[in-house]
């Protein structure tokens, strides 16, 4: 008799206020720390500016003021996620501002169930499912659905900084 169970999948975990969130580990390019941002004029009010990764401008989003939370200061445990998402078919490199990230985590698939259709106060097409690790719930992002083809337009870093980089 064959085994057909899918492989637990692997997602690295970060908290934003008090909820813990997940985002499956394919998508996270690297994990830096919080470093000098420098704006970029006329982007959304979400986009704090793009940020120098080995030579290349990431363009950072403050995932707090996306999902309506208020903004906090930075903190020590302040976290820049690199994201890689699907932008009409190409990739796109974005970093997201966690409050902190912790580890990464196996879900195997009996463990994710379907996010609550009611009492959410995440919108419910951004979660793939939740999730339950060490007694408590982990929300799991489709990071892909949190932003939209315009919103990911108008953060690609193709206008001028309001600073100069270094050459």
């Amino acid at each position: 008799m064959t085994d057909n169970r899918e492989e637990p999948k692997q997602f690295i975990t970060f908290r934003l206020g008090d909820e813990l969130f997940a985002i499956n580990v394919s998508q996270v390019r690297e994990v830096l720390e919080l470093s000098e941002i420098t704006k970029v004029p006329t982007a959304p009010d979400f986009m704090k500016g793009v940020v120098n990764v080995r030579g290349t401008a990431i363009p950072v989003v403050d995932l707090r003021q996306k999902f309506g939370l208020p903004s906090v200061e930075n903190t020590v445990n302040s976290r820049i996620l690199v994201l890689e998402l699907e932008l009409d078919g190409e990739e796109c490199i974005l970093g997201g501002i966690a409050d902190s990230v912790h580890e990464v985590i196996e879900l195997d698939q009996e463990s994710v169930s379907p996010p609550p259709s009611i009492a959410m106060r995440w919108r419910s097409e951004f979660i793939q499912g939740m999730g339950k690790h060490r007694d408590q719930f982990v929300i799991l992002l489709d990071i892909d659905a949190v932003f939209s083809s315009e919103e990911l337009a108008l953060v690609e870093p193709n206008s001028s900084p309001t600073t100069t980089s270094e050459s």
